[in-house]
């Protein structure tokens, strides 16, 4: 294999990315997208060196963050100068840095969704504090009836009416400066429809509806929000909904991030299909039976909903699966099938991780494979000390 070439002088386990899938996903994900600029979403990358890469590109602008922490952190490294943190933050140490470094306050942009959000801010800062720039977050769950709660559950902002409201709370107030609306819709943008059997049809039927009832309620709030000011930008999407969230005349981009890098649990969408780009590699240290063999470590599962879904997936030599009575262990990981009669200790199993971003909390380094040979050797978020939760 390729892979198992290009890493001939490294011991497994061991993380690479693989450039050109890498390459080739962000154009599809510029393709898709139809000329609305994408921000790329950093949890889903946690690696400066492949941040930079795609920033690089044309239809790419701009990062979506998960910490005020670590935009300051990418502030500071010269990664981009325009900033957005997804979720709101509670953090003093690092909002008394924003607020002292002028730099970092026109580049980066909390997330608030309600007053609480602002007096986290004034409380931190005191009074007189100088002016942080705020995007209001819309919560873009489906509710088709009462009780019903389809997506995930963030902001408490639902309806055109709240939205307005809050942006006239947070334009009134001194210290803050409203620029921007974001709105995630995870029911669309992270839930495959091309498993298979009749929960696909269900899936694509609530995708649909969901995506135009949040057309119409989106449109209303952007415009009850921009009668109180003018908004720099309207952020919506998620690697899996690009395509209904660009039809959406109210968005000015679109987030995404785990696209780049192809994990698991993005193998199973009607509208793209990535390449896997990111995969690691465990050896075989173990032949407990013919077709069985044993790997050091792996137990590598992705956060969420407890479940198979969430397990790391073995990718090369093809035709070996997990074993369900272990799956995924702390310290060793059986995998069984006819590939598995030829591995010798030593040789390599690629895996695919189940998301994308969590793989770099488990490895320190990424090895940037092009073709045959491994082209650099760059550190992870976890390699450069930091780790923000």
């Amino acid at each position: 294999m390729t892979y198992d070439v290009a890493t001939k002088d490294l011991d497994p386990p061991l993380a690479i990315v693989d450039l050109a899938a890498f390459d080739a996903n962000a154009a599809d994900l510029v393709r898709r997208a139809g000329g609305v600029p994408l921000r790329v979403v950093s949890k889903s990358v946690r690696c400066r060196a492949l941040l930079e890469r795609v920033l690089a590109r044309p239809g790419f602008s701009g990062v979506l963050a998960y910490s005020l922490a670590e935009a300051l952190w990418l502030f500071h490294h010269g990664t981009s100068d325009d900033i957005v943190i997804a979720y709101p933050t509670v953090d003093h140490e690092a909002l008394r840095a924003l607020a002292a470094d002028p730099g970092a306050r026109a580049a980066i942009t909390l997330m608030v969704d309600s007053t609480e959000h602002l007096d986290v801010v004034d409380d931190a800062l005191g009074p007189g504090h100088p002016d942080v720039r705020v995007c209001l977050e819309l919560d873009a769950s489906w509710r088709p009836l009462p009780g019903v709660h389809i997506g995930t559950r963030r902001s408490p902002v639902f309806t055109p009416r709240q939205a307005g409201a809050l942006a006239r709370t947070i334009v009134a107030r001194p210290g803050f400066r409203l620029v921007g609306m974001m709105a995630y819709e995870g029911q669309i943008a992270g839930v495959p429809d091309a498993e298979g059997g009749v929960r696909d049809r269900l899936v694509r039927l609530v995708q649909r509806r969901s995506a135009a009832e949040l057309a119409r309620r989106r449109a209303a709030a952007v415009a009850e929000v921009r009668a109180v000011t003018e908004l720099e930008f309207v952020n919506g999407g998620g690697t899996g909904s690009i395509e209904s969230t660009r039809a959406d005349g109210a968005v000015t981009e679109i987030a995404a991030g785990s696209g780049l890098l192809g994990p698991r649990l993005f193998a199973g969408y009607s509208r793209f299909s990535p390449r896997p780009a990111a995969l690691f590699a465990l050896p075989v240290v173990h032949r407990p039976a013919r077709g069985i063999v044993t790997l050091f470590s792996g137990g590598f599962v992705a956060s969420g909903q407890p479940g198979p879904s969430r397990l790391p997936c073995p990718h090369l030599p093809s035709g070996l699966r997990l074993l369900r009575v272990e799956g995924a262990g702390e310290v060793q990981t059986p995998v069984a099938g006819r590939a598995a009669r030829s591995l010798r200790l030593g040789d390599r199993v690629w895996f695919r991780h189940a998301k994308a971003g969590e793989l770099a909390e488990r490895f320190t380094e990424y090895h940037l494979v092009s073709g045959d040979r491994i082209e650099r050797t760059v550190p992870t978020y976890r390699g450069e000390g930091r780790s923000f939760g």
